[in-house]
């Protein structure tokens, strides 16, 4: 495995960890959306292009434009 690969992979658990510890909704959005990019290029690394594209399309684009729409209705912190 190279550099890259091991450091995406680290940063995929870090960003899981802070989106399970975070109260703050918003920003768990944004690290999911990261999350998702990140897991995204993963997937091109690993010679995966069109679950790459999937993942780009649907995990950081579709999920975060739902979860944005669903926290405009709802309140931003966790009580």
């Amino acid at each position: 495995m190279t550099f890259l690969t091991i450091f995406l992979v680290f940063l995929l658990i870090a960003c899981a960890l802070m989106v399970e510890r975070t109260k703050d909704l918003l920003s768990a959005i944004i690290i999911f959306a990261a999350f998702s990019l990140v897991l995204s290029v993963l997937w091109l690394i690993l010679q995966a292009p069109d679950v790459a594209l999937t993942e780009a399309a649907v995990g950081a684009g579709i999920t975060t434009v739902v979860m944005l729409a669903v926290l405009a209705k709802t309140e931003r912190y966790e009580r």
